[in-house]
């Protein structure tokens, strides 16, 4: 029991720290962090397979299951914000207008 006890203290805390830390970074920086820990996410997702690989009991099974599938989801999520943020800074291609044929008539602007 004191096992079950010692893993319950790590996880409040780890939960209790990663939120304050979390809630204290402006809202402008969430969109860079979130692809800058892509990486970490994808070691969570790794150490969460080996540990559910181990699994023995239901419960261990039922833990690892929902720890792979948290962790899925970082890493996909961290995945489409990234992709969100880089396609803001993607130039459109029909952002410019064409330049008008020389020679030709006059365009409707030139109207």
């Amino acid at each position: 029991m004191t096992g079950f006890v010692w893993y319950l203290t790590v996880f409040v805390l780890a939960a209790f720290v990663g939120f304050e830390v979390i809630s204290k970074v402006p809202s402008i920086l969430h969109t860079p962090l979130m692809s800058g820990s892509n990486a970490i996410h994808g070691i969570v997702l790794v150490g969460a397979l080996v540990i559910m690989g181990e699994a023995t009991g239901p419960a261990q099974v039922v833990l690892g299951f929902i720890a792979v599938f948290l962790a899925t989801l970082n890493v996909v999520g961290g995945f489409v914000v990234t992709d969100r943020m880089l396609e803001m800074f993607r130039a459109k291609p029909d952002a410019r207008p064409a330049p008008p044929e020389r020679g030709g008539p006059p365009g409707p602007e030139a109207r």
